[in-house]
């Protein structure tokens, strides 16, 4: 916990995969795909790492002109580089802007996330495939991307950071019963209390229930018994007085 940070500082994608950095087992394909890959960062990109912003969600028809009428207002920039498909020349949605100085660079990261070119919001952060290491693409299973839909959320970034871990081992141990033995054979014991009380209980309301069915087969038994006296008496008064 001492150690803990939003924002990873070195690219794991077990970690990536858990919204606290916690996790212990991938939950999905793409983490082992991630985690098996040998990536090794694109040799024939040119400039400086530190200063380069990665710009992404873009509107694909948003040009390199565009990008540069945008960011030179936060400083003067030195390269842009608008990712396109080799096959057809589409852009892909995003890009790399190199600014000639470090203010110029935290200004933009700072101002121009989530702004709005081309009915698009913009997605800026700072360049992680040459800047983080061990960062693996999305490509590859690995990044800072994904949809909940998808159920391949990655955190660690700057827009889905980590949660910091809840480390609550002593209370869950409590409420669960998994704490000192004392309180484990106190659990026992009670249920054992329970449960003969309960048993007791059903004792008694069937030996309740027995009286009561007696009782009533007494009373009736004794009504049949009266009103058969009755009817004796009746038939000696007749004869009387005959």
């Amino acid at each position: 916990m001492a150690d803990w940070a939003p924002i990873a500082k070195e690219y794991d994608p077990l970690k990536a995969g858990s919204i606290d950095g916690t996790d212990e087992e991938p939950h999905d394909r793409a983490i082992w795909r991630a985690m098996l890959a040998r990536y090794v960062p694109n040799k024939g990109v040119t400039g400086d790492p530190h200063l380069t912003l990665f710009v992404a969600r873009l509107n694909l028809q948003t040009t390199e002109e565009k990008l540069k009428e945008v960011f030179s207002r936060y400083g003067d920039i030195r390269k842009i580089r608008l990712v396109r498909d080799l096959v057809t020349g589409f852009s892909k949605g995003y890009a790399f802007v190199e600014y000639k100085e470090e203010r110029a660079l935290l200004k933009a990261h700072r101002d121009a996330n989530r702004l709005v070119i081309d009915q698009h919001e913009i997605f800026v952060d700072f360049e992680l495939e040459r800047t983080l290491k061990g960062w693996i693409p999305r490509r590859l299973g690995g990044g800072f991307g994904g949809k909940k839909e998808s159920g391949q959320l990655r955190f660690g970034g700057r827009d889905r950071p980590f949660r910091k871990p809840i480390n609550l081992p002593n209370v869950k141990n409590d409420f669960y019963g998994e704490g000192s033995s004392e309180k484990k054979n106190w659990n026992r014991e009670g249920t054992r209390d329970w449960r003969t009380r309960d048993r007791d209980h059903e004792r008694s309301r069937d030996k309740r229930w027995g009286e009561r069915e007696r009782s009533w087969a007494w009373g009736d038994g004794d009504r049949d018994r009266d009103s058969r006296e009755e009817r004796s008496r009746g038939r000696d008064r007749k004869d009387r007085d005959r």
